[in-house]
């Protein structure tokens, strides 16, 4: 009952001296508002990179790519190498490898790929020459029609799959499947046409935002007719292989690199590999570099709001000396005065904690805002508070008002009740 007492007594203190407490406590509500709305614009980055993760197929993948020039020492030389992957690469990584679960070769031919639609509609776009798992590993779904079939690939047929907003541009609303598009090839103005039939167009997937173009911008063609029909080679120019679990991708891509030396004369220096872990690693160095930067200038914040809670703690037990020798002259005990202010002193740091958890919520949301319009390629930051942030932030300031409430309480407790009594 004692405990309950002191904390009405305070929350009345705190209401009659709204100005003067509101003052006081404005370092915990700045500091704690300050870092809830700063994780919560980190975790948004965090679930902005998981996204692009996912629409790479996730972060349990890693890719190789070929590569024209190599760093020798501080320079850059052209890489004179015959070697590249093949086709064949691609079975054998998928029969030797036991950690690799998908192996999607792509051929690539970034923008200014002139496609045309029967009726006269034409875009300038994207096309990517894959196998028939590239969906699976993209985690990308069908919106109408089907995807490229092993089938296709074996057969090097003349089909293709349309992403939505290529589809979109050519077609409108109507349906593209059982349609017939051409995509011309090789240079100058008057290149030659090649006529596909479109079997299937792909879920929307918005923006790629590592290289800042549409992933819906593209069509999808079976690698053996890429080869035949517009590359006229067997070059493969990259691989993504995917994994079961994010823990094999060491001994995943020590699986395949053993695999391709073995298919290319020992050679290893054709090609470099990129993962998603990597970059999840540097994101996460990033975030602990942001966590500790907004740590140390919250800590600073938190602690001008201490100083300035014990501060008014000292006056208030100066202000309040007579009451305090009263209440010793009828019975209370030292632990009650001690009890009594200390609680007021918590109480004022958990109100300054529960506000700054409000402000939180809009300062979050306009750091979010500000970091859309900053990022333009980015359409939405999302700004989520962290309950566990929120707990740790009333907990903090809790702990705030014992440290710095301590020392008044302290004073307040042996005061002589005689000496309190004769003060003026």
């Amino acid at each position: 009952m004692r405990i309950i007492n002191c904390i009405s007594i305070a929350f009345s203190l705190i209401i009659v001296n709204k100005l003067r407490s509101l003052l006081t406590i404005m370092g915990i509500i700045i500091g704690v508002a300050s870092v809830l709305a700063m994780v919560a614009v980190g975790n948004g980055a965090k679930t902005i990179v998981l996204e692009e993760a996912r629409k790479q197929g996730g972060v349990n993948q890693f890719t190789m790519y070929c590569i024209n020039i190599k760093k020798v020492g501080d320079v850059w030389v052209t890489n004179r190498t015959n070697e590249y992957f093949k086709y064949e690469d691609v079975l054998a990584i998928e029969a030797e490898c036991p950690s690799v679960t998908l192996t999607v070769p792509r051929i690539p031919a970034w923008g200014n790929v002139l496609v045309q639609a029967h009726g006269g509609s034409e875009v300038r776009t994207s096309y990517n020459g894959v196998n028939a798992t590239y969906s699976e590993a993209m985690d990308w779904d069908i919106q109408e029609g089907r995807f490229l079939s092993e089938e296709d690939i074996e057969k090097a047929a003349r089909v293709c799959v349309l992403g939505a907003e290529i589809a979109s541009d050519l077609f409108g609303s109507a349906s593209p499947i059982g349609r017939e598009i051409k995509i011309a090839r090789g240079p100058g103005n008057n290149r030659e046409k090649e006529r596909l039939t479109v079997i299937g167009s792909m879920a929307p997937r918005k923006r790629y935002l590592r290289f800042g173009f549409s992933l819906d911008a593209q069509i999808f063609i079976p690698i053996t007719t890429t080869q035949i029909r517009f590359t006229g080679t067997d070059k493969i120019q990259m691989l993504s292989i995917q994994t079961k679990d994010i823990s094999d991708l060491p001994r995943a891509m020590e699986e395949a690199k053993a695999s391709i030396r073995k298919r290319h004369r020992n050679r290893d220096d054709f090609f470099v590999i990129w993962d998603m872990k990597s970059g999840m690693r540097q994101l996460n160095k990033i975030s602990t570099v942001l966590k500790i930067a907004l740590g140390s200038i919250a800590g600073f914040s938190l602690l001008v709001g201490g100083i300035g809670i014990m501060n008014i703690m000292l006056v208030s037990v100066t202000e309040r000396t007579r009451e305090i020798g009263l209440r010793k002259a009828v019975g209370a005990k030292h632990t009650d005065i001690l009890m009594q202010f200390l609680i007021e002193a918590v109480m004022m740091c958990m109100s300054g904690g529960i506000l700054g958890i409000l402000f939180s919520l809009l300062f979050s949301k306009g750091a979010a805002y500000l970091a859309v319009k900053i990022v333009k390629i980015v359409p939405y930051w999302p700004a989520t508070i962290s309950i566990q942030w929120v707990l740790v932030s009333i907990v903090f300031s809790s702990i705030i008002g014992v440290v710095f409430g301590l020392y008044p309480a302290i004073k307040a407790s042996l005061l002589s009740p005689i000496e309190a009594l004769h003060t003026e």
